[in-house]
């Protein structure tokens, strides 16, 4: 329980970094739960985020998980209320501020600019998520593989998280 108070202000903080989407907010979401407070492993943290990928519903409802492993079901609704309320706010506030603008000269440019800083942000979460996920040649491949039927392929993404699945039981077990 003597987590609660931490675990609120990292995961407000890390609710702040997600404009791009959850992985915008991955290295420091990373760094904060595993480098700085030693929550978690960098292996936890990998699966749990790559489990919220695969479950139904916000994927970033894995902020729970990782509340849960540290402080139990109040860490688990504490990293989630923290994750989601601050964002929550904020996106209703600028959505109202913003149709008020809609005549301003600059909101074309901030739309404009907000748009590689999201880029940028998912691009360094997933360089920062690869690093710890790509271990070695097969796993190298089940990556390569996924992202090339991905790009050329109308695959369903179910079935691409099924044959990784299926290729790392086979193959890393």
């Amino acid at each position: 329980m003597d987590q609660i108070p931490a675990l609120a202000r990292v995961f407000a903080y890390l609710s702040l970094l997600t404009i791009g989407g959850g992985m915008a907010a991955y290295p420091e979401m990373k760094s904060l739960v595993v480098d700085v407070h030693h929550w978690l492993t960098n292996e936890q943290v990998i699966h749990i985020y790559s489990v919220g990928q695969m479950a139904p519903g916000p994927n970033m409802m894995m902020v729970a998980a990782m509340g849960e492993r540290v402080s139990g079901l109040a860490g688990a609704a504490v990293a989630a209320l923290a994750f989601f309320v601050p964002t929550g706010i904020l996106t209703f506030g600028v959505g109202r501020l913003w149709n008020k603008l809609a005549g301003w000269p600059w909101r074309d440019s901030i739309q404009k600019g907000l748009g590689p800083v999201a880029i940028g942000l998912a691009v360094a979460g997933l360089i920062t998520f690869g690093r710890g996920s790509i271990t070695g040649w097969v796993t190298v491949v089940i990556g390569l593989a996924v992202f090339t039927l991905t790009l050329q392929t109308k695959i369903n993404p179910a079935l691409l998280i099924l044959g990784g699945a299926i290729v790392g039981v086979v193959a890393l077990r």
